[in-house]
């Protein structure tokens, strides 16, 4: 009789069979006399959609069927995956296995994985759950050795029931109701909500709202450079009557009257002298502790700009398919208390620069009981993430750099605190104080792990002062003082990072102590689920990502205003989600009931629906604005969605094209009958930014009845004029051609018999930098216009260049790059880029586009000319996007200039795509070529 070991990923799979004594592989699943070894590929089975369940009933979205209330959930095979779910059916009804064990991830959705598999295939075998935390054969058999029993997992199998349903309630039915509402029939838009997505989008939401209003305040600073016998420092003046209070702007250095600080700086002229006391005292700051999957994904944001998804992805392949870190989806940030031996192998087996740092930890005995490092009751299903003792090999760019950030942290954690000096000077000068601080490192501790060992005046940590001496007597010359004047900034848009840090600290914005506690734990989400939140965020056109800023659109201001409109602000507050975690955690350890849990969410789902379904909006509280309507000449009402006149024939949304409008615009609008051109319009299909002239039109619609006038707004590119209606600004005096403005671009027009023809044409708005007339002038008469600054590329970053007309095309010129300079300001000289030596390489084949050789050398495929020296003429990296590409798809794509369709690449945000590769143009490199969708 053989036991069937179900695991969550085929890779996992792979490695219990070799660590139960290397397992033959039979077809897609591995077997010996005792085991049979299978796995799932994540999620096979899934909760029936309303369609399922009805598809006449619930197969168009209809108010008037909502609430969806299964009496009870009926499961499914995902479609995606239904192969392998009938692979794992058949091994569950084999005669020969009696018994079963789930090997997926340990953890929520891992016992939620195998609970539904084993629910749909009808399965009655006894089974036990494996609880891994360590991939190596050591960390595998361990856990072999402590098989949990079902009535131990039965709390945290009814707690992931309970989180699958009640997010299908609450996303099926608010989804549903609020797209109904929202956006009626409009193909394409939907509004959907989650209980952790829309809090999430909310606190994003609010910080811009605060952007928004913010309203900046002038302050002024004085800074003074006094002179001892050893040299100069710089004070900042500290105001006397400064005390802490509820104005997060007020600082002890920031002077609120221009008048005042003016009479200061006015008081410390002509170098008078200052009273000069100062003391020391010794500081020390302990090391980090070590990381949990937030902190992780926070700072690897910070560091390297990788997405929160992205950075949870190369953990797993450093925890699955490398085997060198521990369980990555993790909320500790401690170890088990009987670790210690473990961390001394570690240490042991770490390799690189790090191996002298994990040494002295070794030989000083640093390894020591440490409740920072060491504390069970800081370990809950998972313990801190830190490497393993297998070593590192073959790790690409990004791997290699998480798993330093981990390896690194880990070793620097066992090493004691670093130590400071900081002097704090007081200079006096008229009885105005200026204060001065020097920190100077003494002992790095663990600053030694990031390569900070000695006092360097240009390091952050370490900012030495000249010393006092007896000759000084305690005073200083005061060399000059300087007057700063600043404003307050509003408070800086939420990055992944950031946001990742709010959505763990989600219970401070929740007011009841218990489910502050609960969240406290858990925050909004898992770390393992945060990513996939965010990246919902974008994919869904909620958040857009401008560099490292997330920005939420338009879609999310219309979203979160009806929500509060209709009074469901249930979805928009954390304390729903930290409520539902509360007594989640509560059911895993038995404390809570399943039963009580889902009828509170269907409780509160029917509530959400009601205030949805009843929501009437009252046009005659709407406020009253002084823009008046072309179709009764009274004033516009503000509705929650636009601007309304009082007749109700015209209505002007304040959303259009996926951009919010200004009131002065749709002042605009509607008394000129147009506006613009004004940039920031989203292209539904490419979320591209686009310009546009936009118009207010009476425009003829078929009804049933005949032909009726309404007013709408349109977009105006000038594609649709006549050339001749044009009014220009510019005539060429030598050939008579004319510039014109016609919608959103500048045209040329030139005479082309009776008529006109258009022969260059030029963006009025380019990159959200408006073009000056003048500047289209110079473009034509001289070719190019002068240096034009504050361009925004598509990524979000400022750029300067100049407009340049090539024949009926524009073409961008750029200006030489300014050198980087170093800490001196002279400039940095760019090293050359080693070139490969190919006469080292191996031969694959010949490439007869190239007229050469194929080689392969390190890392990389080449092209090679042997009658030129071994000349490099072609490069394409073995691995791309996290695939390993085959030589014969290498040779077909030199072959035929395009390889066979190659799927699972990863793009950077963690996206997986599939791809052909292509020559480029000019067949050095490799390019994507993308199937049609």
């Amino acid at each position: 009789m053989k036991c069937l070991i179900i695991a969550e990923k085929p890779s996992v799979a792979a490695d219990l069979a070799r660590a139960l004594g290397k397992l033959p592989k039979k077809g897609d699943h591995y077997e010996n006399d005792e085991y049979v070894i299978s796995s799932a590929v994540g999620h096979l089975v899934g909760l029936q959609m309303p369609e399922d369940i009805d598809k006449k009933k619930y197969g168009f979205w209809r108010l008037e069927t909502l609430p969806i209330i299964p009496e009870k959930f009926e499961l499914m095979p995902l479609p995606e995956s239904k192969d392998r779910y009938e692979q794992l059916k058949k091994l569950l009804a084999r005669k020969d296995v009696t018994r079963v064990i789930n090997a997926c991830d340990a953890g929520r959705e891992g016992e939620l994985i195998f609970t539904y598999i084993y629910q749909l295939t009808k399965c009655k075998k006894p089974f036990q759950r494996l609880w891994m935390s360590s991939m190596t054969n050591e960390g595998i058999r361990e856990a072999f050795n402590h098989l949990r029993t079902a009535e131990q997992m039965q709390g945290l199998a009814d707690a992931a029931r309970c989180r699958s349903e009640a997010d299908w309630l609450i996303g099926i039915n608010g989804t549903r109701a609020l797209t109904k509402r929202m956006f009626g029939s409009r193909a394409g838009n939907v509004a959907s909500v989650g209980r952790v997505q829309t809090p999430t989008l909310a606190i994003v939401f609010n910080r811009e709202l605060e952007i928004r209003n913010f309203v900046p305040r002038g302050y002024w600073r004085i800074t003074a450079e006094f002179g001892i016998s050893k040299g100069n420092y710089e004070g900042v003046y500290q105001r006397p009557d400064f005390k802490k209070s509820d104005d997060e702007h007020d600082r002890i250095d920031r002077i609120w009257q221009q008048a005042q600080a003016e009479a200061i700086v006015a008081a410390c002229q002509g170098q008078p002298w200052a009273e000069v006391s100062e003391e020391r005292k010794a500081s020390t700051q302990a090391a980090p502790r070590l990381y949990d999957l937030t902190t992780l994904q926070r700072e690897a944001n910070g560091r390297f700009g990788f997405p929160a998804k992205r950075t949870l992805q190369i953990a797993q392949a450093l925890y699955e398919r490398h085997k060198m870190i521990t369980y990555p989806r993790t909320d500790s940030r401690a170890l088990p208390e009987d670790y210690m031996p473990l961390v001394r192998q570690t240490l042991a087996n770490l390799s690189g620069d790090l191996r002298a740092h994990a040494a002295r930890v070794l030989e000083a005995g640093w390894v020591q009981p440490n409740k920072r490092i060491f504390n069970n009751a800081q370990v809950s299903d998972h313990f801190a993430i830190i490497p393993t003792q297998h070593e590192a090999k073959n790790l690409d760019e990004a791997e290699a750099k998480l798993f330093d950030m981990i390896a690194r942290r880990f070793v620097a954690a066992f090493h004691p605190a670093a130590e400071f000096d900081i002097t704090t000077r007081q200079s006096v000068v008229a009885g105005h104080s200026f204060k001065t601080e020097g920190k100077v490192l003494t002992s790095p501790g663990w600053l030694a792990v990031y390569g900070k060992t000695t006092v360097d005046d240009d390091a952050p940590d370490s900012k030495a002062l000249p010393a006092l001496t007896p000759e000084d007597r305690a005073r200083a010359r005061t060399r000059e003082a300087r007057l700063h004047a600043e404003t307050t900034r509003p408070p800086p848009r939420y990055t992944e990072a950031t946001l990742l840090s709010a959505m763990e600290g989600a219970g401070r914005l929740v007011d009841d102590e218990e489910l502050a506690e609960a969240m406290k734990e858990r925050g909004l989400g898992t770390p393992a689920t945060r990513a996939d939140t965010i990246e919902g965020l974008v994919n869904q056109k909620y958040l857009d990502r401008n560099q490292r800023e997330l920005v939420p659109t338009a879609k999310a201001e219309q979203l979160l205003q009806f929500l509060t409109a209709v009074k469901a602000d249930d979805l928009t507050s954390p304390a729903m989600t930290g409520e539902w975690e509360f007594h989640l955690r509560e059911m895993e350890h038995g404390k809570f009931s399943r039963e009580k849990f889902m009828a509170e969410i269907v409780k509160e789902t029917k509530g959400i629906v009601e205030r949805v379904k009843g929501f009437e909006e009252d046009d005659s509280v709407a406020r009253v604005t002084d823009i008046l309507s072309p179709t009764d000449g009274r004033p516009l009402r503000e509705t929650l969605r636009g601007y309304k006149s009082q007749d109700g024939e015209l209505m002007v949304y304040k959303i259009i094209g996926g951009r919010r409008m200004e009131e002065a615009e749709i002042r605009e609008l509607v008394e000129k009958r147009q506006v613009g051109p004004l940039d920031g319009f989203i292209s539904n299909k490419t979320r591209n930014r686009f310009s546009a002239v936009l118009k207010l039109v009476l425009a003829e619609e078929e009804k049933k009845d005949g032909p009726v006038k309404k007013w709408k707004t349109e977009f105006d590119f000038g594609d649709k004029t006549d050339l001749g209606a044009l009014t220009p600004f510019w005539t060429d005096p030598a050939s008579g051609a004319q510039l014109c403005e016609n919608g959103s671009s500048y045209v040329l027009r030139e005479r082309d018999g009776e008529g006109w023809k258009q022969t260059f044409r030029l963006g009025r708005i380019m990159c959200q930098k408006a073009i000056p007339q003048e500047q289209a002038i110079k473009m034509v008469a001289e070719g190019k216009t002068d240096l034009i600054q504050g361009f925004i590329s598509k990524k979000g970053r400022p750029f300067d260049a100049f407009l340049k007309r090539e024949g009926p095309r524009m073409a961008w010129e750029f200006p030489p790059r300014k050198p980087k300079l170093d800490k001196d300001g002279k400039p940095i000289e760019r090293k050359p880029r080693a070139k490969a030596d190919l006469s080292q390489a191996t031969v694959l084949g010949e490439s007869k586009v190239h007229g050469g050789e194929l080689v392969e050398l390190g890392d990389a495929y080449y092209v090679r000319k042997p009658d030129q020296d071994n000349r490099q003429v072609f490069k394409l990296s073995k691995k791309l996007c996290e695939v390993e590409i085959p030589v014969a798809e290498v040779k077909r794509l030199l072959e035929d200039g395009r390889s066979g369709l190659i799927e699972n690449f990863v793009s950077k945000r963690g996206n997986k795509f599939s791809a052909y590769l292509v020559l480029a143009q000019k067949q050095d490199k490799a390019e994507f070529e993308f199937p049609p969708r």
